[in-house]
């Protein structure tokens, strides 16, 4: 197998099994109270726990992958996870698990970013497309496979195994990066920004903490809105921080770039709207329809079957049409499936349900596919760290506001509804307010030049000689013209 197709897989399946740790949980959360004596809801602090370590560290990921080899980092995170997950294992209070979690974050932080640079320092950028739909698969099938899986493993084996099974592909991962892996780094890494990394992290996690607990009921609202606000104050002094250090650990020069800002604002729209299907569907399905955990999580599915179809005609369909048309046109399209899931009743069939998701799926994943390949079209090799860092912030900002929105949504409905208990009737308004925002980041990626991303898609040379082309006749038709004007003249 060359080289552009095992480093994406080699990072895929790293970027895999976070992704699916992070939700498998979800289903075995009652399973994994019962066993070490506490409640379901006081569990919870497992999930937000990992996400608030998750919003700490990531800042911190592109300095370490330029100053000790991306390679090395990469190998070493997995390895981390892997320790966090044998701790959750083997955990026998909420203490331990809730440590063991955070643990698992500090892994999960450095895996995805860095996984992502080691693809971009790895493959030709005339290859990035092809390698960026392998690589955001793991983003799309994890959420949809991990509930799932989760019920059946906790189901026919012990909540155990939920976390165990990271071990061999861990292993497998840590083996595959340290032989065909180049252990690449910077000849010249920047001043290490420690003040910069407390506000960001104190930022990030306030805003990411409090938007994940608000509506699921764990906090006080004043505690939410407070966690949220030092979050916000934090980040404020962030950025002033950040324009008097020439390394900030978050680089927001880097929005001049045109496709990297469409990425970032557009990107963040996007999967805040898709973000929170993972969140809602499975509720409806189990609450609102009555479906058993396993089999909703197989209705569900159908997402990343969808995806997966699509990896074949992403690289073609974005050289045809151009980053922008793509990103634009495929943002109101998988908006529209989006919506489609507000119109799901008791009564509509589960197969009509599954081709909507299935096709959904599809767009979706193109969608991402384009959005994480053209994030990188206009930055320099050195600037990659630190591109690689903002990218992975914004997208757990994304995922944890849409789950917030979605939650906001769900119970907005039920008190207008004046409704104590949760039904299928509360979850359309919420589809329908997701759906919206995904929709709303067509604007930001029309702003892009025509020729955006052309480099990486290939439609630059389809242009070059269409251009060409016309250009030609233009001449021929030009001396034509001329040669039949003197043959007028000399008549």
């Amino acid at each position: 197998m060359n080289k552009e197709r095992l480093i994406p897989l080699i990072v895929a399946s790293a970027l895999f099994m976070e992704n699916m740790d992070s939700t498998v949980i979800a289903t075995s959360l009652p399973a994994i109270a019962a066993d070490i004596g506490t409640s379901p809801l006081t569990l919870k602090l497992a999930i937000t726990s990992y996400l608030l370590s998750l919003a700490v560290f990531i800042p911190a990921s592109g300095w370490t992958a330029d100053r000790f080899g991306a390679r090395a980092v990469f190998s070493t995170a997995i390895a981390v996870f892997m320790v966090g997950s044998i701790g959750c294992a083997l955990s026998q209070t909420v203490t331990h698990f809730v440590i063991a979690r955070i643990i698992q974050g500090i892994g999960g932080a450095m895996m995805t970013p860095v996984g992502r640079l080691v693809l971009l320092r790895s493959i030709d950028k005339s290859a990035l497309v092809n390698a960026m739909a392998w690589m955001t698969m793991p983003a799309l099938i994890g959420p949809v496979i991990g509930p799932p899986l989760g019920g059946f493993i906790t189901t026919y084996f012990s909540w155990h195994w939920i976390f165990l099974i990271n071990i061999p592909i861990g292993c497998l991962g840590i083996y595959l990066a340290q032989r065909y892996i180049d252990p690449i780094r910077s000849d010249d890494p920047e001043r290490f920004d420690l003040w910069g990394l407390i506000l960001a992290g104190v930022g990030l996690a306030g805003i990411a903490f409090g938007a994940s607990v608000a509506g699921l009921g764990l906090l006080p609202w004043p505690i939410v809105v407070g966690l949220v606000g030092i979050g916000v104050a934090a980040m404020t002094l962030y950025v002033f921080h950040a324009r008097r250090t020439s390394s900030p650990v978050l680089d927001f020069t880097l929005l001049r770039l045109a496709t990297l800002r469409a990425a970032i604002i557009g990107g963040f729209l996007f999967r805040l709207g898709i973000g929170a299907l993972p969140f809602l569907l499975p509720l409806l399905m189990q609450v609102g329809f009555g479906l058993s955990p396993f089999r909703s999580g197989l209705v569900t599915f159908g997402s990343a079957v969808g995806a997966m179809g699509m990896k074949a005609l992403a690289a073609k369909v974005i050289r045809t049409f151009g980053f922008r048309n793509v990103l634009t046109v495929n943002a109101v399209v998988s908006s529209v499936f989006l919506a489609a899931c507000a119109l799901f009743t008791v009564t509509t069939p589960l197969t009509l349900i599954l081709i909507i998701l299935v096709v959904g799926g599809f767009f979706r994943s193109l969608e991402f596919t384009a959005i994480n390949t053209v994030a990188y079209a206009e930055v320099e090799p050195n600037q990659m760290s630190r591109a690689t860092t903002l990218v992975s912030v914004n997208q757990q900002l994304a995922i944890s506001a849409g789950v917030a929105v979605g939650a906001a949504c769900v119970e907005s409905s039920m008190v207008l509804n004046k409704m104590s208990q949760l039904s299928a009737d509360d979850f359309a308004p919420a589809f329908l307010v997701v759906s919206l925002l995904s929709a709303a980041s067509a604007y930001f990626f029309w702003q892009m030049p025509d020729d955006a991303g052309h480099e990486i898609s290939g439609r630059k040379v389809i242009a070059i000689a269409s251009r060409k082309g016309v250009e030609k006749a233009a001449a021929k038709a030009a001396s034509e013209g001329t040669e039949e004007a003197r043959d007028q003249k000399l008549g």
